[in-house]
Parts: C-alpha cells; sequence; structure tokens
C-alpha cells in the first residue's frame, strides 16, 4: 500500500521538475533578442512600447535563491528530489545552501509553525545565496585552478 503513495510523489516531483524546467526555458528565450530589425520592435504587437527595455538576464545569485528556494518550500512539504541535485538543476553549492536551509526550516516548523519555517527560508536563502556567489560563478573565483 506504500507504494502507491511514492508513485504519485514521485510523479508530482517529475512534474515539478518539469515546470521549473519549462520556467527556465521560458526565462532564457525570454531574455532574448526578439527584434525583427536594427529597431528590434517586433514585440510591439501585444500593446508593448517601441522603448521598453527587455528584461536583464538574472545572476547566478537571483537563479541561487529562485531554485533553491523552490526546493526548499518543496522539501519542507515533504517532497523529496527524485535523483540527486544535479537533477534537481542545483549546483554542488546551491545544494549544500538548500541541506542547511531544509534543515533549519524543519527545525522551525517543528517548534514554531509552517508560517515561521517559510519566512526562515526567505530570510535564510537570499544572503546564502549571494554569500556562495560573490566570488563569482563557476568560472571564476578561488576554487578555479
Amino acid at each position: 500500500m506504500g507504494r502507491g503513495g511514492a508513485l504519485r510523489r514521485g510523479r508530482a516531483l517529475r512534474r515539478s521538475r518539469a515546470v521549473l524546467t519549462l520556467v527556465t526555458a521560458v526565462v532564457v528565450v525570454g531574455c532574448g533578442d526578439s527584434g525583427g530589425g536594427a529597431g528590434g520592435s517586433a514585440g510591439t504587437a501585444h500593446g508593448a512600447s517601441a522603448s521598453a527595455a527587455s528584461p536583464r538576464p538574472l545572476s547566478g545569485a537571483e537563479l541561487c535563491v529562485s531554485a533553491v528556494g523552490y526546493w526548499a518550500r518543496e522539501m519542507l512539504d515533504g517532497g523529496e528530489p527524485y535523483g540527486d541535485y544535479q537533477s534537481m538543476g542545483l549546483s554542488n553549492r546551491q545544494y549544500d545552501i538548500l541541506r542547511e536551509v531544509v534543515d533549519e526550516a524543519r527545525a522551525a516548523k517543528r517548534d514554531q509553525g509552517a508560517r515561521a519555517a517559510g519566512d526562515l527560508i526567505d530570510r535564510r536563502v537570499r544572503p546564502a545565496c549571494a554569500a556562495g556567489y560573490r566570488d563569482g560563478g563557476p568560472s571564476r573565483g578561488p576554487w578555479q585552478s
């Protein structure tokens, strides 16, 4: 009987990964040049002004906050990821942050409730990601040989 719950949880996690992949693809595609010529005004068909700035790509720290925050909430709600940190779309550094934040959030949820745990995730993820990316991305920084 326990197998049915595991199957449902596995399907839900695969769906979550698919949604995360789709959102990432939309962000990446949305950062490209949608202009058809030198002026780049192809995006005005939906009422946007030709002078509107295109969105800037997210920094490594911002991507970290988004991904780690997502998975922290999933894991806090009882979902366990399918596979390893790479299948979650995280780097080793991001996974380290995730584990620390989830451990703290689980303790806060047990002692103070779900709202306190969610607030803790919000407070801890951003500064941890900022600190983790202070020296640059994976191709820069003191760990590069």
